[in-house]
């Protein structure tokens, strides 16, 4: 049967604040925009409901929470009515990636009366009880199978450790040189407005296209920029190390495999001294991101220039020690892909149940 949004649930909204919960102390739950926030001595539902993240980052991320608790006011209620279950509400809110009703520039919004008349499949109770284990079976597979990505990730940082030690401090007194003595540093540049100079053949190479997945090299971009552009920016060459020096993404690298242009929120490293391997080095500068971020100099976002990263004591390893490493994370990593393939297949049967049950 095709029904609308809100014909099975009501929207309940809170007016809590995140320092209303600080110090407080209970038996029941609280839940903000990152999940689990606390206990408190009261909650507002009685009952299972879903909850939507209404207001600021993470705009539209739909969770299912259970009776006796509460959301803050970044959150919105989405209140099941008698004809579905909470579980079955929250797939279907999922669904319809409400994330695309938003409005605002600076702090985004999405408000219920923008979605509330997306329309969808409502199944009967006991089918709505059929689906939801279908779909739950197959959301443990692909959390499992992530689970499993992240101790692979795991097992490559501490097989680092094991091999060179604590890098932050040097512990196995390796010999250490100023990185700007092993490689030449370079900071990107961005010509503005971008979208005048987009349109051509040069990789436009920014953080997004390297933040997807976590290949440690880039081998495409989604965008190209014509060659006024190319003037206006930094071209470097095929091979090179690309770090990503400000903001959230700070301490994140990449090897890419073609020539292009760098945004300016990436520093590159080229002509990188033979006693260091370039894949080495990535997982070496990965090890500092901390350490990076606690040095950068002070302001909105944590920001390193040329200056700070070639002064920076890069440790040098004997090079064969080197390669032992690269060798055991490219086991290791042969050993993601093939999880990495399975989870794949796992998320396209997900959402192509989504789309056969709800659309």
């Amino acid at each position: 049967m095709r029904v609308k949004l809100e014909d099975v649930c009501v929207r309940g909204s809170s007016s809590l604040k995140q320092s209303d919960v600080i110090d407080k102390t209970g038996k029941y739950p609280i839940y903000g925009a990152a999940g689990y926030i606390g206990n408190v001595d009261f909650y507002h539902q009685d009952q299972p409901y879903v909850a939507v993240v209404k207001d600021g980052a993470g705009i539209g991320r739909t969770s299912l929470y259970p009776a006796k608790s509460s959301v803050i006011g970044t959150m919105q209620y989405l209140l099941p009515k008698e004809n579905v279950l909470p579980e079955y509400l929250c797939y279907v809110v999922k669904y319809m990636h409400l994330e695309k009703y938003f409005t605002g520039a600076t702090i985004p919004h999405i408000y219920f009366k923008d979605y509330k008349k997306e329309e969808f499949n409502l199944d009967i109770l006991d089918r709505q009880k059929e689906i939801v284990n279908i779909l739950g079976r197959i959301e443990c597979v692909i959390s499992s199978r992530q689970q499993e990505l992240q101790k692979l990730d795991e097992l490559i940082k501490a097989r680092f450790v094991e091999m060179f030690g604590d890098i932050n401090i040097n512990d196995k007194n390796w010999n250490c040189e100023p990185l700007g003595d092993l490689c030449t540093i370079v900071r990107g540049g961005s010509p503005r407005p971008i979208e005048q100079f987009l349109g051509g053949n040069v990789p436009w190479i920014k953080i997004g296209d390297a933040t997807d997945g976590d290949n440690i090299y880039l081998s495409s971009t989604k965008e190209h920029i014509i060659q006024e552009g190319v003037r206006k920016s930094r071209l470097v060459k095929s091979g090179s190390l690309i770090f990503a020096n400000c903001g959230v993404s700070l301490g994140f690298a990449r090897i890419i495999t073609f020539d292009g242009c760098i945004h300016d929120g990436w520093l590159a490293m080229e002509d990188i001294d033979e006693r260091l391997d370039k894949v080495f080095l990535l997982q070496a500068l990965n090890q500092m991101t901390e350490h990076f971020r606690a040095i950068a100099p002070a302001g909105t976002q944590p920001n390193l220039n040329t200056t700070i990263m070639k002064a920076y004591k890069q440790v040098i390893p004997p090079i064969e020690l080197q390669r032992d490493f690269i060798r055991f994370a490219e086991q290791v990593d042969k050993s993601k892909v093939a999880i990495q393939a399975a989870l794949d297949k796992s998320q396209l049967l997900f959402d192509s149940l989504m789309q056969k049950y709800f659309g």
